[in-house]
This record gives structure tokens, sequence and C-alpha cells, in this order.
């Protein structure tokens, strides 16, 4: 039975960062579970029971000339409990992935950037 820290992309990747909020790019509008938000900021904030909370999955794409760029697309009351606490860092996976990875999320919509 697989771990429920993670996800489909994130399932071969152990390691855990600690990554800055202000990085993140989380281009599509959250749609949220107020009770859901609370109820992980009582838990991020009891720092005894942060660990009860799993990382989020992070795309890292290197841009075409350089760069590193950070996606969030799952995860949404996790951040937003976060940013809400006003904390620095989120815990994270980081998952290697390409332009074309982030076409299949965004469609057109994927920042021109990148290429």
């Amino acid at each position: 039975m697989a771990s429920l820290d993670n996800s489909v992309h994130s399932a071969g990747i152990e390691e855990v960062h600690n990554v800055p909020m202000s990085v993140i790019k989380r281009p599509i509008p959250s749609v949220l579970d107020e009770m859901k938000v609370q109820s992980l900021m009582a838990t991020i904030d009891a720092e005894t029971n942060a660990d009860d909370v799993p990382p989020v999955d992070i795309l890292w794409i290197t841009g075409s000339e350089g760069g590193n760029y950070y996606f969030s697309f799952g995860g949404c009351h996790r951040f937003e409990a976060h940013k809400r606490l006003n904390r620095e860092t989120i815990k994270a996976k980081l998952v290697r992935s390409t332009l074309g990875d982030l076409y299949h999320y965004m469609g057109s919509s994927a920042p021109k950037y990148l290429a």
C-alpha cells in the first residue's frame, strides 16, 4: 500500500525540501473549503503535529535560458494554511519537470518566458 505522503507525481521521491513560499507560482485559482484550511492551520501551528501534514508537490522547471521556476497545482489547502500563518517555507517534494509538463496543466496559458 502506498504511503499517504506520496502522490502519483512524487511517489519515487523521498527527499523533502523547505521551499520558500515566495518562489512558488500557483497559476490556477484555488477553490477552498474554509474548515479544511482552519483545521490544517491548527495542525501546522501545533508544532508537535506539523509533521502530520504531508508535503506539497512542486513542479521544478529550468527555463531555456536558465533560472529555476517552481509551480504548484495541488495542495491548495496546505498552501493556503501556510500562507495565512505567514510561514516563510512549506515542505515540498520537488518534481523535476519540463515545459511540456507545464503545458499539460496550463495549455496555451503557460508562461512564454520559460520557452
